[in-house]
């Protein structure tokens, strides 16, 4: 009986899915892309690919370049989530994309003359 617990623990850590690693691994990327990219990710990914930061992903076709015309931060996450996984830098990149889609909770409004 005892056996077939430790068998069975055994079988449950190797088959564990989803696991986040705080550690700042740095594979492929850059120290630097993985900072740029918060802030500004369409300048960041230009100065990678010129660098060839960027040519170990194989990013090919016509999808990797309409991702970085109309969704940078996803294609950003994309790119961290192969090189790295689920790890503290992709939990950032992720909790930035959210607050810049939702506009950062501030809410603009337009000044009337009432207002002054």
């Amino acid at each position: 009986m005892e056996a077939g617990v430790s068998v069975l623990a055994e079988v449950m850590q190797r088959t564990s899915q989803f696991k986040l690693n705080l550690a700042f691994v740095l594979n492929r990327l850059p120290l630097w892309f993985l900072v740029f990219a918060l802030f500004l990710p369409r300048l960041a990914m230009v100065v990678a690919w010129f660098q060839g930061a960027l040519t170990s992903f194989h990013l090919q076709g016509i999808i990797p370049p309409l991702f970085w015309l109309f969704l940078p931060r996803i294609l950003v996450l994309y790119l961290i989530y192969i090189d790295q996984g689920l790890t503290l830098w992709f939990v950032i990149h992720f909790v930035v994309a959210i607050v810049v889609w939702g506009g950062g909770s501030h809410q603009m409004r337009r000044r009337r003359r009432a207002d002054y």
